[in-house]
């Protein structure tokens, strides 16, 4: 504000840019000229009981502890007796609302929990960027299809109330289930529609004749781009030979095709008239059809059925009235800037905390992810950030090579023995390990 003001600015000018008031800032002007001095001043009231760094211990206590063994989670109430009985922890006895003003004073909400998930695919990236580009260049005939499988028709026992106010509805707690149903649903990128169909099951069968119904009904001499996840229906031979047949072209035989990874690599050529786009494992968010499933679910499958047949009643309304009045494109914006580098801090977290936990397969996908990052996205990612998982790695590396040599499954504890060697190797050819660190 002083040099501001020093510098020719008005007095309101300069109280709008720091967002004070314009007696503050000519408090502060008539100080500096008058003292120099912009300490500040004693205050009235109580010194503070607890010093930073008692309030750290305090904060690193809640935080970073467990109330039972491996698991749990603090509550005020909790901390505050466990902390009177045991005061050496800290040395601190601190009062429930003390505690909590201290939390509150660094925005700390550690109750608080939200579900992620995490990038295992080693292959993610590459496969992201061929989904945006081809959000971001779509053909005429692009569809977003996948299934929303054992639907719970729920019925209340009693019909829902209105309170007196009208500003809330009373639902009954206790329902009776009456069976289960599943929706296929397929978006049109250039218009937003949906075709819908709920059938009793989502076997392969089943999966096959909605697809082979949805396909018939579009114009034999364009070619049909659908996006689907990596459900096992959706890269079975039969689906091969389905996807031959709706485009006129001979199927190669089951013991070409005796994998799923080449099956998917056959149903993606684009020599064909059907092409199928694959989400990367652990990516259903990429496929655009689950914005429409979550308004779906709001809409209608908040409400009581008393067969499967209401609610297929319901979603088949609905989806006629998304048609007609609702539906629109969804227009696709996100690049995956950053989410390379946030990847990569969330495994060194991960490595950080109990790697004991990580399911070997799980770690496996993760060490060949990071081997696939360093080769092919290094700049994407800080050095900073790779240097951090350097030191997370080296700090856990025994109790990584302990976890892998008690896997029982022989193929398992190979392929995960193979990945964390090029993991190792890929790192010290760039510098972030050395023969000191760990060793293989």
């Amino acid at each position: 504000m002083v040099a501001l003001t020093a510098a020719g600015l008005a007095v309101k000018a300069v109280s709008i840019f720091v967002q004070r008031s314009v007696w503050t800032v000519r408090r502060w002007v008539r100080r500096s000229e008058t003292t120099g001095d912009f300490g500040d001043l004693p205050r009235l009231g109580r010194p503070a009981i607890y010093s930073e760094e008692t309030k750290l211990r305090l904060i690193a206590f809640y935080c970073q502890t467990q109330p039972l063994p491996g698991c749990g989670r603090w509550s005020l109430r909790w901390a505050v007796c466990h902390l009177e009985a045991e005061p050496d922890i800290v040395g601190a006895e601190p009062s429930k609302s003390t505690l909590h003003r201290i939390l509150k004073g660094h925005c700390l909400k550690p109750h608080l929990s939200h579900y992620f998930l995490h990038i295992t695919d080693p292959d993610f990236f590459p496969k992201m960027e061929h989904l945006v580009h081809l959000y971001h260049n779509p053909p005429e005939q692009l569809f977003f299809f996948d299934e929303c499988p054992g639907i719970q028709v729920l019925s209340r026992l009693v019909p829902d109330l209105q309170t007196d106010t009208m500003r809330q509805r009373l639902e009954e707690f206790e329902y009776i289930r009456n069976g289960t149903i599943d929706v296929f649903a397929f978006l049109h990128h250039s218009d937003g529609k949906v075709a819908i169909e709920c059938r009793a099951d989502h076997t392969t069968l089943t999966f096959l004749d909605v697809f082979e119904g949805h396909a018939k009904r579009l114009p034999m001499a364009a070619t049909i781009h659908y996006v689907m996840d990596n459900l096992s229906s959706h890269r079975c031979y039969p689906f091969c030979q389905l996807v031959a047949q709706l485009s006129d072209v001979p199927c190669p035989s089951e013991k070409e095709l005796c994998t799923q990874t080449k099956r998917a690599e056959w149903l993606q050529r684009d020599d064909k008239r059907i092409v199928i786009h694959f989400t990367p494992f652990h990516g259903s968010w990429l496929n655009l059809v689950e914005i429409w499933f979550g308004i779906m679910g709001r809409k209608v499958l908040t409400e009581s059925f008393g067969s499967p047949d209401d609610l297929k009643a319901a979603l088949e309304s609905f989806a006629d009235i998304w048609d007609h009045l609702l539906a629109h494109p969804f227009r696709w914006t996100y690049d995956g800037k950053g989410l390379h580098d946030k990847a990569v801090k969330r495994f060194a977290q991960m490595l950080l905390g109990s790697p004991a936990q990580i399911a070997i397969r799980t770690l496996t996908k993760l060490l060949k992810l990071m081997r696939n990052l360093l080769e092919n996205y290094s700049s994407q990612v800080t050095a900073e950030t790779w240097r951090l998982l350097a030191q997370s790695f080296a700090s856990q590396s025994e109790a990584i090579k302990t976890a892998i040599h008690r896997e029982s499954g022989p193929l398992r504890k190979k392929n995960a023995e193979a990945a964390l060697e090029n993991f190792v190797l890929a790192f010290r050819k760039y510098g972030f390990l050395v023969e000191k660190d760990v060793a293989v």
